[in-house]
C-alpha cells in the first residue's frame, strides 16, 4: 500500500474512531442511565406511598402540632418540607429553609414526582372537611444514583483517555514500522554508501513510495559506482598515457639530441651532415604529430567540447578530401585505389574529418604490406567500389548515409583485438610498423570521437592474411536542419572551422 494512501486512512481513522468510541460509551451510559431511570422512578413511588401515609396528616398542620415524628423519619437521604396555605414554611427537614415562599411557588408542581439530577421532589395538599390546611413536599435524594453517575463519569473518562491512548500509540507503531524506521535504515544506507562502501537494501522490494526510493538509491549507487570505476579506469589510462607518450616522446627527443650534438662535430661529410639533419627534421616531425594527438585527444574528452558543423556538397568535398593521397603512398610502397560516389548535403566539420581520414590513412601505411594496394572510397548506402572486400559488401548498405572506407592488404588483426583497438593506447601485438616504431594508440579512438560527433559510427572489419578495413558511416542531413544548413550554403567550405 502507498503511503499517501495509508497514511489518509490513518487518519482518517484518528478522526472517527475516537468519535465512535466516546459515542459508544455515552449510548451505553445512556442506556445504563434509562434503565437505572425506571427502576428508580418505582422505587421512589413505592417509599412516596409509605411516607405520604405519615405525613398526610390534618394534625401536623395546627399550631403547636407534634412534629417529633417528622423529625424521626426525615434523614439524609429524605426531606420533608410543610407549607401553609398561605406560603409560609410551617416547618422543614433543611434548617436553612424558613420564612415565606409564595403561593406561586409552592403549588408549583403539585401530584408531579419531579425529578432532578441529585433528588425527586413530590408536592401534595392536605385537606380537612374541604378545607386546605396546608401543602407538604417530599424530597427523596438520589445518591444511589448521583454515586454510580459519578462511578461511571470517571469510567467514561478514563476510557476515552484510553482509547485515546490507545489510538496515539498504534499510530506511533505504525508510522515507526512504515515510515520512520525505513527511512533511517535508508538514510545509514546512504552513510555507508557516502564512506566509500556497497549497500545491498531490501527496502527496494517495498511496494510504496519507501521503495521506490530505495529503488531510486540502488539505481543511483549502481550509475555512480560505474562512474566511479570509469572515472578509476579513465585515470588509469591518463596515467599509462601520460607514461607511454613520455616514453615515446624520449626516444625521438634523445635521437634529435644526439644527431644535433654529432652536428656540431667538425669531422662529417656534408652527406652525412644533410641524412643527420633529416632524421632531426624526421623525428621532431614524429614527436610533433605525437602532440598533437594527444592535444586532440585532450580536447575530445571535454563535455563542453562541440564540433561547429557546417553544410557541404558531398561530392564536391569528399572528392577534395580524398585528392592528393596517391604521392605520399608512392612514396611509402602503395598503389592508391580511389573512389567517390556520393551526392546530397552533409553536415561536417571539414578540418576533422580531414584529419580522421589522414589517421586512417596513416594507419594503413604503417600496418599494410609493401607492395600492396590501399583503397579510398567515400560511396552511398548500397555502392561500394569494386575493389574493396567481399566481407565488407554487406555492410554498406545498413541504412542512409555516407560511407567513409579505407581498406589495406595484410596480415590482418585478430578478432579479440578488434573492439579493443578504439580503446586509448591500446595496439594490437600482430599491429606493429615495419621499423618497428610504435604510434600514440590514440589515432582510432580519436576517429572514433570525431565521427560519434558528427553523429556516426565507426566499424572496424579485418580478416586474417587478407587484409583490414575501417568504414566510416554519416548520416544525411533531415528536416529543418537540412533547411537552416543550406541557408549556411554560401559560408561554408574546406577553409573554415580551422580550430582544431
Amino acid at each position: 500500500m502507498k503511503i499517501k494512501t495509508w497514511l489518509l486512512l490513518t487518519f482518517f481513522l484518528v478522526m472517527v474512531l475516537p468519535i465512535a468510541g466516546a459515542y459508544s460509551l455515552y449510548v451505553w451510559i445512556n442506556a445504563y442511565y434509562q434503565d437505572k431511570n425506571v427502576a428508580e422512578y418505582f422505587d421512589k413511588w413505592t417509599e412516596l406511598n409509605q411516607i405520604k401515609a405519615t405525613i398526610d396528616n390534618p394534625a401536623l398542620y395546627q399550631k403547636n402540632a407534634d412534629l417529633q415524628e417528622l423529625e424521626e423519619l426525615t434523614n439524609e437521604q429524605l426531606g420533608i418540607t410543610l407549607y401553609t396555605k398561605s406560603g409560609f414554611i410551617l416547618y422543614s427537614s433543611n434548617p436553612l429553609l424558613s420564612g415565606y415562599v409564595g403561593k406561586e411557588r409552592m403549588f408549583k408542581g403539585l401530584f408531579d414526582l419531579q425529578q432532578t439530577y441529585n433528588a425527586f421532589t413530590y408536592k401534595e395538599p392536605v385537606y380537612q372537611q374541604g378545607d386546605l390546611l396546608g401543602v407538604y413536599e417530599i424530597q427523596l435524594v438520589r445518591a444511589d444514583w448521583v454515586k454510580g453517575v459519578e462511578n461511571r463519569s470517571w469510567l467514561v473518562i478514563t476510557g476515552s483517555i484510553l482509547l485515546f491512548l490507545v489510538i496515539y500509540l498504534a499510530v506511533l507503531f505504525v508510522l515507526n514500522r512504515r515510515l520512520n524506521r525505513p527511512l533511517k535504515e535508508l538514510m545509514q544506507q546512504m552513510r555507508i554508501f557516502a564512506k566509500g562502501g556497497h549497500v545491498e537494501t531490501n527496502l527496494s522490494a517495498r511496494k510504496d513510495e519507501i521503495g521506490e526510493l530505495a529503488q531510486s538509491f540502488v539505481a543511483m549507487q549502481n550509475e555512480i559506482e560505474k562512474t566511479r570505476a570509469s572515472l578509476k579506469e579513465e585515470q588509469l589510462q591518463k596515467e599509462l598515457m601520460i607514461a607511454s607518450i613520455s616514453h615515446d616522446l624520449k626516444t625521438p627527443l634523445t635521437a634529435i639530441q644526439a644527431y644535433a650534438e654529432s652536428l656540431q662535430s667538425r669531422g662529417l661529410t656534408e652527406q652525412q651532415q644533410e641524412e643527420y639533419q633529416q632524421v632531426i627534421v624526421t623525428k621532431a616531425d614524429r614527436m610533433k604529430h605525437m602532440l598533437e594527438d594527444l592535444l586532440m585527444y585532450t580536447l575530445l574528452q571535454s563535455t563542453n567540447y562541440e564540433l561547429e558543423l557546417v553544410a557541404v556538397d558531398a561530392a564536391e568535398f569528399f572528392e577534395m578530401a580524398l585528392s592528393d593521397y596517391e604521392p605520399l603512398c608512392e612514396e611509402q610502397g602503395f598503389t592508391l585505389n580511389v573512389f567517390c560516389d556520393v551526392d546530397g548535403l552533409y553536415a561536417v566539420h571539414p578540418k576533422q574529418l580531414q584529419r580522421v581520414i589522414d589517421n586512417l590513412m596513416s594507419n594503413a601505411w604503417r600496418y599494410g604490406d609493401i607492395g600492396t594496394s590501399i583503397g579510398l572510397a567515400a560511396v552511398n548506402a548500397g555502392s561500394y567500389p569494386v575493389w574493396s572486400f567481399d566481407f565488407l559488401k554487406s555492410t554498406l548498405n545498413k541504412q542512409e548515409g555516407v560511407y567513409i572506407i579505407v581498406q589495406n592488404s595484410g596480415q590482418g588483426i585478430l578478432q579479440e583485438d578488434i573492439t579493443k583497438l578504439f580503446e586509448p593506447m591500446y595496439q594490437a601485438d600482430r599491429a606493429r610498423t615495419k621499423a618497428g616504431e610504435r604510434g600514440t594508440g590514440l589515432g582510432l579512438n580519436i576517429t572514433k570521437q570525431i565521427i560519434e560527433k558528427h553523429g556516426g559510427t565507426v566499424e572496424l572489419f579485418s580478416q586474417e592474411n587478407i587484409g583490414t578495413a575501417v568504414v566510416c558511416w554519416l548520416p544525411p542531413f533531415k528536416g529543418a536542419i537540412k533547411n537552416e544548413m543550406e541557408k549556411n550554403m554560401p559560408n561554408s567550405g574546406l577553409n573554415c572551422c580551422d580550430d582544431i
